[in-house]
């Protein structure tokens, strides 16, 4: 099977092996033994360099063949192509492409689409620069009239459009214009097109283009909303749809093309979210969301609403295929299989004030037209607030009063809705909430599996109204049985309603923090109670739930009674799990909270659990080089979440963990972890650093210059933005090590202001936290190394200072104030061109608890006023604003 020449020619031999191996790949009857045989003899002959040309040839010209053997022999050749063509020799690449292009307008659909797939594949190799043929080839076939050869090319088209849209808008020498001019103006031409299927190819085609928006598609832009507006009303669903992703995509990037249509095109919208094609409905009730998100004038929707909302209403109402149904009526004593299971994604460690989690309030992930128009509404009430009411409430009640089984689903989008209005019109429900709330308790108990799990979600939307009730009788009742509903759900025989109330509950727990002291026995009986018996899925939700009930009641939880309850299940499924088993990390996550709420009370559960985390990121960090005799595969969650857990350990035991720490090589692994490759790793790891830092400084000290190395290093990235959170631990655990090891941080003082400078001239483009974190480090180091920062005040005094002003009171802000009196005092001169600035800085707080520290900063200001006589004092005053001034009359200047 040598290539010879251009003009290159199958052997009869291998043509016939080669369709005889296919036509076994394909065979039904084929065992899993033959085809894994098949799929060897196959990757033999890949060897050969003209195995391809083999393929290409049946693809192209094997007409005896079935149409399912040339389709094999194309999707065996796409799939060699992506990892052989770039080493393929000019000439077998040449008669590949010289085949493919005849092929656009094969007899067979199957064919002309297997053909346009690969020629995309061909074009993302190797560019349209690697092809000249090919444009000219397209731009014939779109030309041709002849149905076939419309319809190959524009398969090809739109699938280079999907994968690769740039490649046709950049410059191709030889062509005055780009080929995407030339090609546009023939995609309009198809959306007239008698043939459904063109007008979908070029339609969705040119829809590719909206968020790139090449100069050819914007000076086009009438012909192209022409074009939808024709569409509009196509009699295929396929073409409507498209029809709506177009506008709901102008209306995100380009708002301004839509202003002149809009009324227009929110009366189409408002038509075709009532299609009787679900998926064209979907498609156009993603409008209302992103109109809102672009905040256009929202006068533009207010007169459709009383139309839009009952729309929205009733599409809420459970299609009758929903999966969620059939999910509803499965037995919660049944194990869950493995593709139950959802991803989960464990967040890193942060030390600081904006590392927000998203709340995932959405119960279970399909997205479809109920829970998107659910979305809309709550989009829509958070604009509008209340004057949806008047529309909404009545259709609402007129749901709930259906009590009839057969109107259950109606029921239930009411309470959904409920839910969906609960942040955006607040005010307006305020004085009904009361009703609202008995109302949706009862309904906790109903016969309905979904009807019970909305019912707690809907609770949930209003846990912060039922906890504010807690200081009346009347409230406090309401509030006992909102508890007591939920944890009656959290042992639901059904899953659905097990995971939803488990949920609702941590949301409840949130908001109500220490008020659930007096409940934590009957709370823990329940959560212990579904510990014991939810299947795999569920059970990250109770550890979940326990989490966030530590975080919630903090020291509450460290009683007797309490521990009895909670710890011996926990600790047997940690016995029990083993340290490669995925779902350990949830439990790792659920003790980081405990570790973290019973402070020194966790000391007679930390042996274990300290070793445990160390044994994991051992063994990981072998496994990393050497799986086999690791005996495991590589997962550095394992390593994020074993870190994480050791941070809680020495926030909650504090000194305690010393004893631990100093008959383990942890300082070796941890610094291993700070300079891993996975940011996440990273992360977790210096903000471990930090806490040990605090607590047993000690034991950091014999590796002390390599792991301030090593946290320097993350402040000096060109990446810092992607990067910010492993630079916001590093740079507070340098300060943490400034405080602690004092003089001995000297080495790398410089290396890291040097840093820390234009961070904080860059505040505007980087995340608060670090801001903050940067200002109180640099304060940190200018207290315990004065001599060495002070003379470089007049670079960062102005930044520094503005950053200072925006933290809240706390032992970090003190110290940072400790380093800039320590600095002024020693370099006073330094901080005269931006005095105005420093006195802001110093009014930003609200007291200051340290005596100390008050009358520091009482000399530097006193010590200003009398080097600045001559009225350049009362100047520097009179520059201040009257709260600023009024702050500092309290150092009697």
């Amino acid at each position: 099977m040598a290539a010879t020449s251009a003009s290159w020619q199958p052997k009869e031999e291998g043509f016939r092996e080669i369709c005889g191996l296919l036509e076994q790949q394909i065979s039904h009857n084929a065992s899993s033994a033959d085809k894994s045989q098949i799929w060897q003899q196959l990757q033999h002959y890949s060897q050969f360099p003209d195995f391809n040309n083999y393929l290409s040839f049946i693809l192209a010209r094997a007409e005896g063949k079935s149409v399912e053997i040339r389709q094999a022999a194309g999707l065996l050749l796409k799939n060699n192509l992506r990892t052989a063509y770039k080493s393929m020799t000019p000439v077998n690449q040449q008669y590949i492409k010289s085949e493919l292009l005849p092929c656009l307008g094969a007899a067979d659909r199957h064919i002309r689409s297997t053909v346009g797939t690969i020629i995309s594949v061909v074009v993302q190799l190797g560019g349209v620069l690697g092809w000249p043929e090919l444009l000219q080839a397209l731009v014939n076939c779109l030309d041709s009239n002849d149905v076939n050869h419309m319809e190959g090319a524009m398969d090809a088209l739109s699938k280079i459009c999907e994968d690769i849209p740039q490649v046709l808008d950049s410059d191709v020498p030889g062509l005055s214009e780009r080929p995407i001019s030339i090609i546009l103006p023939r995609l309009y031409k198809f959306f007239q097109s008698p043939h459904a299927s063109l007008r979908k190819l070029s339609l969705g085609s040119v829809n590719q283009y909206i968020m790139l928006m090449p100069a050819a598609l914007f000076v086009s832009m009438d012909q192209y909303l022409q074009g939808l507006f024709v569409l509009a009303h196509d009699p295929a669903s396929e073409v409507r749809k498209l029809v709506c992703a177009a506008f709901v995509q102008l209306i995100e990037v380009r708002p301004s093309f839509l202003e002149p249509h809009l009324r227009n095109i929110i009366e189409y919208m408002l038509q075709v979210n009532k299609d009787t094609d679900d998926e064209v409905a979907l498609e156009s009730c993603e409008f209302w969301s992103a109109y809102c998100d672009a905040q256009l004038p929202p006068e533009n929707l207010r007169e459709f609403l009383p139309r839009l909302i009952p729309v929205l209403l009733s599409n809420m109402v459970y299609a009758d295929d929903d999966e969620s149904i059939v999910d509803a009526e499965e037995d919660g004593s049944l194990p869950d299989r493995d593709q139950d299971l959802k991803p989960r994604f464990h967040s890193s460690r942060f030390h600081g004030s904006d590392n927000v989690e998203d709340d995932d309030d959405d119960i279970v992930n399909v997205w479809n037209l109920r829970k998107c128009s659910a979305a809309a509404l709550d989009i829509i009430s958070n604009v509008f607030g209340d004057e949806i009411l008047p529309t909404l409430m009545p259709v609402v009640q007129a749901k709930l009063s259906a009590t009839d089984d057969e109107s259950w689903k109606e029921r239930e989008a009411a309470v959904l809705a409920l839910g969906a209005i609960a942040e955006g019109c607040i005010h307006g429900l305020y004085p009904h909430l009361s009703e609202i709330v008995t109302f949706l308790i009862p309904l906790l108990d109903d016969k309905f599996p979904l009807i019970r799990s909305i019912s707690c979600w809907t609770l949930s939307r209003f846990s912060k109204f039922i906890v504010q009730g807690i200081g009346h009788q009347k409230g406090y009742e309401q509030f006992d049985k909102v508890l007591t509903g939920l944890l009656r759900r959290i042992l639901d025989p059904n899953k659905r309603v097990q995971e939803a109330a488990c949920s609702a509950f941590a949301t409840l727990e949130e908001e109500a923090a220490e008020e659930l002291a007096p409940h934590l026995e009957i709370i823990l009986q329940h959560l212990m109670c579904a510990f014991g018996k939810y299947q795999r899925r569920n059970l990250r939700i109770v550890y979940d739930a326990i989490g966030t009930l530590a975080d919630a009641v903090g020291r509450e939880l460290n009683q007797n009674n309490h521990l009895d309850i909670l710890m011996p299940p926990l600790i047997a499924k940690w016995q029990q799990l083993s340290s490669s088993d995925k779902d350990i990390f949830p439990l790792l996550e659920c003790f980081t909270s405990i570790a973290q709420a019973l402070g020194t009370g966790f000391s007679q559960f930390a042996e274990p659990v300290f070793q445990r985390c160390i044994n994991i990121i051992q063994t990981q960090q072998l496994a990393k080089v050497d799986p086999v005799s690791a005996g495991v595969q590589y997962d550095k969650e394992f390593i994020v979440c074993s870190l994480d857990l050791l941070s809680g350990l020495a926030e909650g035991l504090g000194s305690g963990i010393e004893s631990l720490v100093s008959h383990s090589n942890l300082t070796d692994l941890l610094l291993q972890c700070c300079t891993d490759d996975a940011s996440d790793v990273r992360q977790s790891a210096f903000a471990l650093l930090g806490d040990l830092a605090r607590v047993c400084p000690v034991h950091l000290h014999p590796r002390l210059s390599e792991i301030l190395d090593v946290a320097a290093k993350q402040l000096n990235t060109p990446k810092l933005k992607e990067t910010v959170s492993v630079a916001n631990n590093a740079c507070w655990a340098i300060g943490e090590l400034a405080v602690k090891v004092r003089q001995e941080i000297a080495p790398i003082v410089l290396t890291v202001i040097s840093c820390l400078v234009p961070i904080l001239q860059h505040a505007e483009e980087l995340n608060k936290s670090l801001i903050e974190n940067s200002a109180i480090t640099l304060g940190r180091l200018g207290w315990v190394c004065p001599e060495l920062v002070s003379p470089h005040m007049e670079h960062f005094m102005k930044s520094w200072c503005g950053a200072l002003s925006m933290i809240r009171d706390d032992i970090e802000k003190e110290d940072a104030f400790r380093g800039l009196c320590a600095m002024v005092k020693a370099n006073p001169s330094g901080a005269l061109g931006s005095l105005v600035f420093m006195c802001k800085a110093i009014a930003s707080w609200h007291e200051i608890r340290s005596e100390d520290l008050h009358n520091e900063i009482c000399q530097v200001l006193h010590g200003y006023k009398q080097m600045l006589r001559n009225g350049a004092w009362d100047q520097c005053m009179s520059a201040l604003e009257p709260p600023v001034k009024e702050k500092l009359s309290k150092y009697q200047v």
